[in-house]
């Protein structure tokens, strides 16, 4: 009985040692000018994604390009849909 109560108190002292090990970490201290919060705003602001800058086309390379889709959607000699997910 008593190896029972023994083995109960090693495993509260080791519960108790993790539970301090973790208060360590923490900081009391309220006076510091920034919050958790703050902090997590400023890691979303630092890693958002900015896209990459897309090249602009002439407008007759625009046009050119439309009627060559086009022209292959309209010649489409298949029944299914074409790959660009156009569908009339």
């Amino acid at each position: 009985m008593a190896k029972r109560e023994n083995e109960g108190s090693d495993e509260e002292d080791l519960i108790k040692a993790e539970f301090d090990s973790i208060v360590e970490g923490l900081s009391l201290d309220e006076s510091s000018p920034t919050t958790y919060l703050d902090e997590l705003d400023r890691f979303e602001d630092e890693n958002r994604f900015t896209p990459p800058a897309i090249p602009r086309k002439k407008f007759r390379d625009q046009i050119r390009e439309m009627k060559i889709s086009f022209t292959r959607w309209r010649s489409n000699s298949r029944e299914l849909p074409p790959d660009d997910g156009a569908v009339i």
